[in-house]
């Protein structure tokens, strides 16, 4: 099941619902390095929080968020 309009990809959800609604989303954070549904933080951070972790800016955040959600759209 991909992503809606209605659920894109946001910056504050958490990592588990993004895994949950779009094995897609899992696939594209993984080429910007977030493996986050191996990760045992998965069910209790944000796609955010990861990206501090790994060092992302909230600009680079910003940008992977808008690209990954870019790419969702044309599977909708």
């Amino acid at each position: 099941m991909q992503m809606k309009d209605a659920t894109r990809l946001k910056k504050d959800m958490p990592i588990l619902e993004i895994a949950e609604k779009s094995p897609k989303a899992v696939e594209l954070l993984a080429m910007y390095g977030l493996h986050c549904t191996n990760c045992f933080f998965n069910n209790s951070e944000t796609l955010e929080d990861g990206a501090r972790l790994h060092g992302m800016t909230d600009k680079e955040t910003d940008l992977m968020v808008e690209e990954i959600n870019r790419e969702l759209e044309k599977d909708t």
